[in-house]
């Protein structure tokens, strides 16, 4: 199982008929119907249903869809699972598990829920949000369970991360440089995607772009958004741009002059260029081609 390319997963509360309405038209790649932190705890039930009612009808619209579920006091919430596992639902956002147990005991009721509802066994990805130290320190094994397709790294300013680690918010981010490198780590080494975020300041565009820069810069192949003004500005940071295109492009073009004329090198725009960056270029290519 793996994650098709995927910049920005736009939460959207469970509980707002009319945000899961327009979400269809935000651009995201992919939305994250949320019925955990964003619903109060009166509203849960009733977001359940309102999530399970329109998930057809976004699927129809084209989305791609995931839903965050509830913990219940020892597992994670049975009846969520039940209510929003179907065909067509890409995947599963957990939060907070405490560790790879969790995450294993996840994906058991994840197959659970298959089973009763009718969709074929393992087609659900799992994507937890590593917001505890425990889950942090078992990064690697987390992203080795077969069902998990992508971890998380989110670090929002006083949040559960913060909290967990007792560190203190920067704008520059260095409390968090450590720990965000290691989710890239532990993901890439399983196979797995490494996502970033989260931007709390919605309404700061530039810092938005600033910190995504970063975190593309330390490995991360997305991140997740809480407003439908942050995801153009989150696409374009980890979309390959015109000019990256034509740049490496160019890089594999002078290297196949090169091999044509029985050399495995060459000085491309100053640079020596050999087989290594003509890989990276390549990947950079499929990606660009992949996003259209």
């Amino acid at each position: 199982m793996s994650l098709k390319p995927t910049r920005s997963f736009m939460f959207v509360p469970g509980n707002k008929e009319n945000m899961i309405e327009k979400s269809a038209s935000a651009g995201a790649d992919a939305l994250i119907l949320d019925l955990e932190d964003s619903v109060p705890p009166g509203e849960k039930v009733e977001a359940r249903n309102l999530v399970a009612s329109k998930i057809d009808w976004l699927l129809e619209k084209g989305q791609r869809i995931y839903v965050r579920i509830n913990r219940s006091p020892h597992l994670y919430d049975l009846d969520d699972l039940f209510a929003v596992i179907r065909p067509g639902v890409e995947g599963i956002y957990i939060s907070k598990p405490n560790g790879y147990e969790d995450v294993v005991t996840a994906s058991s009721m994840i197959s659970e829920a298959e089973a009763r509802n009718g969709v074929a066994l393992g087609t659900v990805g799992l994507i937890p949000l590593l917001e505890t130290a425990k889950a942090l320190q078992d990064a690697y094994e987390i992203a080795c369970v077969p069902r998990v397709t992508a971890i998380v790294g989110a670090t929002a300013k006083n949040a559960d991360v913060a909290r967990a680690l007792n560190t203190v918010w920067s704008p520059e981010g260095r409390e968090t440089i450590y720990l965000k490198s290691r989710i890239v780590m532990a993901a890439r080494a399983a196979g797995k995607r490494p996502i970033g975020g989260v931007w709390q300041q919605i309404r700061d565009l530039d810092g938005l772009r600033a910190s995504s820069l970063k975190d593309r810069a330390l490995g991360m192949d997305g991140e997740l958004a809480l407003h439908p003004s942050n995801v153009p500005v989150i696409n374009e940071v980890y979309s390959p741009s015109k000019e990256e295109v034509a740049y490496y492009q160019g890089m594999i073009d002078a290297l196949e002059q090169a091999k044509s004329e029985g050399r495995a090198s060459v000085v491309y725009d100053g640079e020596h260029i050999d087989i290594a960056h003509a890989k990276t270029a390549q990947d950079i290519i499929a990606l660009a081609e992949a996003l259209g």
